[in-house]
């Protein structure tokens, strides 16, 4: 069976690359476009594991993390942060909102799998 991630991104163009390099790697990526559905996304399909970008419009990235890892059903999937805001500083924020990991765009396809790889191992469910 294989493992599902919740990918998180507002933009098209990052959807598709991102969405492609994960259906390589052999996972099932289902979706959401900003942070508020991420949220109900990840209760409702309850993810092995979501990679979240942090700058969306509605909630970002760091709401919807913490958000996530107030409810008990979605509290323990791992959440990689992935994104462009990359100044010091902002992995100890992302850490701090919840996230278990953390990836600069633009990242690579060897970086996104050792990263999840990584998150799936340390977080087995």
């Amino acid at each position: 069976m294989k493992r599902r991630i919740l990918l998180v991104e507002d933009n098209l163009g990052t959807i598709e690359v991102v969405r492609e390099e994960l259906e390589l790697l052999g996972y099932e990526v289902v979706v959401a476009e900003n942070g508020l559905v991420a949220v109900e996304m990840a209760t409702s399909q309850l993810p092995d594991l979501i990679v979240m970008d942090i700058r969306m419009p509605k909630m970002d990235g760091l709401e919807a993390a913490s958000r996530i890892r107030q409810d008990p059903r979605t509290q323990s999937i791992p959440i990689l942060a992935a994104t462009a805001k990359a100044m010091p500083g902002d992995r100890e924020k992302c850490l701090a909102s919840g996230c278990d990991g953390y990836l600069a765009k633009p990242f690579t396809h060897k970086e996104l799998d050792a990263a999840i790889r990584r998150l799936l191992k340390e977080n087995p469910r």
